[in-house]
């Protein structure tokens, strides 16, 4: 069988302004996902606590692509040395390859032995004054080295969305002295696809200490689900293997945000109708774009009662499938939601052609003032 080689459809950004405009772009939509998680909190589809896990992972999304526009931010002028420039998949999901994120944890373990090494941003500033006014130049070696300071000192201070993001449990509340639940949350950017993926999962706990403070089943429950983060694996899957590993936690709802793929027709290549949708589109420079945005949910339809051991029984959830056309055994889901946020010219386009397959898509609209509208 024949390896896959993955780094085909990866492109790099070797252009200054083509750099700065890709993370502008990502700027202006990940402040435009905060507003679409305001619209799903007002439908009833998330709860407040549930809207702000969602904004804080958007918020770690957006300080890593500001990190990383840092690094990148003298891309191809000439700074004395050779630094690469930012790789991303043009072909898929539009976000920057999985590597990107690796190679920025790396630098953020030695953060502080770089910025020791570098001058202050002071001292910088200075020099940068004394060879504009002296020399006569551009001191771009000298705005290199401040680039670089600025990206490690957001490493160092900033609270990013990393290649993995480790569960954390938030509690919700006591169902009876013997019964807690917890919200417990992660996050991943999926290797195989380069998107960042989020996952929820409303948990009931009838161990005999509260699971974060459980010395013994938090590492593990933490360890099982990061190994579970697969975005081929699906929620039924995960949720019975977990239901199974844990005899005193009990999963009643799971569900995993899939955010993107991105499409650009300045940057990315995909094929199909959203591609075609943007091309028609001929937007302006920020506007020619479109995020898609999947929802997987899966809900405990039912408990039953299994032996364990000689005498005794545990709780096993029993998950409900999607109902519609037997999907459900293929999905792994109680219901999948797709959505796509894009400007409102891009939107006019998409509601004129209407391509097949987009009638249950659900469309979040951004006008021109920065509202954002959901139609259905």
């Amino acid at each position: 069988m024949t390896d896959i080689d993955m780094t085909l459809d990866h492109a790099a950004l070797t252009d200054t302004y083509a750099a700065r405009r890709y993370f502008k772009k990502f700027d202006l939509i990940t402040g435009h996902l905060l507003r679409v998680a305001q619209e799903m909190e007002r439908d009833g589809q998330i709860t407040d606590l549930e809207k702000r896990l969602l904004g804080g992972y958007l918020k770690k999304l957006s300080d890593t692509f500001h990190a990383l526009s840092l690094k990148y931010l003298l891309t191809g002028r000439d700074t004395g040395q050779f630094f690469g420039s930012l790789s991303f998949d043009a072909h898929e999901s539009g976000f920057p390859v999985f590597r990107e994120l690796l190679t920025m944890a790396n630098d953020a373990a030695q953060a502080q032995k770089h910025l020791d090494q570098l001058p202050t941003t002071d001292a910088l500033k200075d020099q940068m004054v004394q060879q504009i006014v002296g020399e006569l130049t551009i001191p771009t070696r000298l705005q290199f080295a401040m680039s670089q300071r600025l990206y490690y000192e957001a490493l160092q201070d900033g609270d990013l969305f990393w290649a993995q993001n480790d569960p954390s449990a938030v509690f919700v509340g006591d169902l009876d002295p013997d019964r807690r639940t917890f919200l417990v949350h992660w996050a991943v950017y999926d290797s195989q696809v380069n998107l960042p993926t989020l996952y929820l999962m409303e948990v009931e706990d009838t161990g005999r200490r509260p699971l974060p403070k459980d010395e013994r089943r938090w590492p593990e429950v933490q360890a099982h689900l990061m190994a579970q983060s697969l975005g081929s694996l699906k929620l039924l899957t995960i949720a019975r293997g977990f239901d199974t590993d844990f005899d005193d936690l009990h999963p009643k709802r799971l569900r995993r945000f899939h955010l993107g793929p991105m499409h650009s027709s300045a940057f990315t290549h995909q094929s199909g109708p959203l591609h075609e949708v943007l091309d028609q589109a001929n937007a302006p420079a920020g506007e020619d774009w479109a995020l898609a945005w999947t929802l997987e949910d899966l809900e405990s339809e039912r408990v039953i009662e299994e032996r364990s051991g000689w005498f005794g029984s545990v709780e096993r959830e029993v998950f409900a499938l999607d109902p519609f056309s037997g999907r459900g055994a293929d999905t792994g889901a109680t219901r999948t939601e797709r959505a796509v946020i894009l400007p409102q010219r891009a939107f006019q386009v998409l509601a004129e052609r209407n391509p097949p397959g987009f009638r249950d898509v659900r469309k979040f609209v951004v006008s021109p003032g920065g509202r954002v509208l959901s139609y259905r």
